[in-house]
């Protein structure tokens, strides 16, 4: 594995993927905002924003279905949406013969827009930026180095620690155990702890590394340069595009 790789980062030679990390992740963060921030009663905000970001993918040359099974990431939130109409309190109406509440209704609606768009929005970036832009953009936007670093490293080895664990599971499974089965949880969980202190001791072991190479608490941003001014104009507008139909649902509301 390379450092400039991820498993949700897409090569390409779009524009998008082309403008500087620190403008991208300023116009994810705003975009996700404005996407909260819109009333969940309106239904037509959140075909825009889908709009939207269907166009930012065909402008990014990243095809539906790359994207399609990443968003499954939601599920669980999907699950929790779907379980609200039944929970949820009066006043309640009555759909396909089932007593559902209008106030969990609309709360799964918002769950459910809102969690699309925002994943859709998370992947976008990830699809777009590598992880050797992220340390010069972070520092560009004066986050903390500490933060920074710790950033970059957990996105470096998290794909480290996840072929331990298929390694430590398929060893398990090569000397007869069935971790499918409720009688082996208490190998899990020994799994879990011993995944644990091989993460602690690997980190100690690449800190120590970093030390003896001269490290000193700040990340190198591999003579990126700084976004200019058209840069900042031109890729914020997909952000400023979400605030001002946020800004509209919130008037015609």
């Amino acid at each position: 594995m390379t450092v400039t790789s991820h498993r949700l980062y897409r090569p390409g030679s779009s524009p998008a993927h082309r403008v500087p990390a620190e403008v991208k992740i300023v116009c994810a963060v705003l975009t996700v905002f404005a996407v909260v921030a819109t009333p969940r009663e309106l239904f037509w905000p959140f075909g825009c924003y889908a709009l939207g970001l269907v166009a930012l993918w065909r402008w990014a040359s990243i095809p539906l279905r790359w994207i399609g099974p990443r968003l499954l990431i939601e599920l669980p939130f999907v699950v929790l949406a779907v379980l609200l109409p039944f929970a949820a309190g009066e006043p309640r109406t009555t759909f396909l013969g089932l007593s559902l509440s209008t106030t969990g209704l609309s709360a799964a609606w918002g769950i459910v827009a809102k969690g699309t768009i925002g994943v859709g929005v998370s992947l976008t970036l990830a699809a777009t930026t590598s992880v050797r832009e992220l340390p010069g953009g972070l520092t560009r936007l004066r986050v903390p180095g500490m933060i920074v670093t710790i950033v970059v490293l957990m996105l470096r080895y998290v794909d480290v620690l996840l072929e331990e664990a298929a390694r430590m599971r398929l060893a398990r499974i090569s000397r007869g155990d069935d971790p499918r089965t409720l009688r082996q949880a208490g190998a899990t969980a020994r799994g879990a702890g011993t995944l644990f202190l091989r993460s602690y001791e690997r980190g100690e072991r690449v800190h120590l590394a970093m030390l003896s190479r001269g490290f000193d608490g700040s990340v190198p941003n591999f003579g990126t340069l700084p976004a200019t001014r058209t840069q900042w104009l031109l890729g914020c507008v997909p952000a400023a595009a979400a605030i001002c139909v946020c800004l509209t649902a919130w008037v015609l509301r």
